[in-house]
């Protein structure tokens, strides 16, 4: 079993080099979870049949993801939360417009039970989305192709659209990168602690999502002490997203290429649903606020904070507020999708 797991990290890793080389968005966790993916697909199944990724070491991954996500909650954003008030205020009708329509979407066009018609309608949250839904029941290959392919087609679409737009390339496109600070290496071992600590602490208080939210609100206490720096090298990120990619990939048995042209489908409907919502906010609050339009929309856009902070450097469009939004809009989708899933019947039998 450790043999293949290392083996299959190693082609995941070796994936998301090559994915890395090709500009593709989330490299690493694409790449790791498509190679993981043809594996199954190219008949590996004999070998793989009766192989279960290990949990356990999976689980400390997505912890270190939530203190990621935690670390993204820095001072300077909630100095800024005074000056945008009423456009955050404004997430939370957003993230259930958003998610409303995505079910219908999901579940009256797409004809998906309804558990995973919910979870992939979550406008934002991919680790959180795959994790609920996970425990509810839901379909996870297509759960996970949806919910990828929000991610992929948001930041694919809107720097094509705005490159248009502007007339230059923005974004990734355009060379611009957020880059990572240099980690100390006595800081690793804090970084793993906050993991494990947040993976009990939302165990303890039965936090929805605890694999991830628990590991988020510790991270992001620590953060905002200031007496605790948990950001995660570079390295270690890629880690985390091969071995939560090739968990992934390892799902996709009897995902089809049918299924993949029918996600894809749906995909586009729901993207382009959440983005002209996402415009039609920005036009509003562009008018009562005075914000420009295009800095909202990118706020506003559901695709990952960092690509869309990204592009906003690339546009000089204040990459502050866009990661504010965008953090504050993943922290509202994950706290409503908590408390529906308490009281809401989705348990698939």
């Amino acid at each position: 079993m450790i043999v293949i797991t290392a083996a299959l990290l190693a082609l995941g890793g070796l994936c998301g080099l090559a994915a890395t080389a090709l500009h593709l968005p989330m490299p690493f966790m694409l790449g790791s979870l498509g190679g993981a993916g043809a594996a199954v697909a190219l008949g590996a199944t004999s070998v793989l049949r009766d192989y279960r990724f290990p949990e356990r070491f999976r689980t400390l991954f997505i912890g270190l993801i939530g203190v990621m996500i935690g670390t993204q909650v820095q001072p300077e954003l909630l100095t800024d939360i005074g000056d945008f008030t009423l456009t955050l205020s404004a997430l939370a009708g957003f993230v259930l417009l958003a998610h409303a329509g995505n079910y219908l979407i999901f579940h009256k066009l797409g004809g998906y039970r309804r558990a995973t018609a919910f979870y992939a309608g979550m406008p934002g949250g991919l680790m959180e989305s795959l994790v609920m839904g996970e425990r509810a029941g839901a379909d996870l290959p297509v759960l996970t192709a949806q919910q990828f392919l929000r991610i992929i087609l948001v930041i694919t679409l809107l720097p094509t659209g705005l490159s248009l737009w502007v007339g230059h390339p923005v974004g990734s496109a355009a060379g611009a990168a957020i880059m990572s600070e240099p980690v100390a290496l006595m800081t690793l071992p804090l970084i793993v602690l906050a993991a494990l600590a947040g993976l009990w602490l939302g165990q303890k208080l039965r936090l929805p999502a605890a694999q991830i939210t628990g590991p988020l609100i510790l991270a992001a206490g620590l953060t905002l002490s200031g007496g605790v720096d948990l950001h995660l090298p570079f390295w270690l990120i890629a880690t985390a997203q091969v071995v939560i990619g090739v968990s992934l990939g390892l799902r996709f048995t009897g995902m089809t290429l049918a299924m993949l042209r029918r996600s894809l489908g749906l995909s586009l409907v729901s993207v382009s649903w959440m983005l002209m919502l996402g415009a039609g906010f920005a036009l509003v609050l562009g008018q009562v606020t005075g914000l420009p339009f295009l800095q909202l929309l990118l706020a506003y856009a559901p695709g990952g904070v960092t690509e869309m902070s990204v592009i906003a450097l690339s546009l000089a469009a204040n990459p502050a507020l866009v990661s504010l939004h965008h953090v504050v809009r993943i922290l509202l989708t994950v706290g409503f999708m908590g408390l529906a899933d308490g009281r809401l019947n989705l348990r698939e039998r």
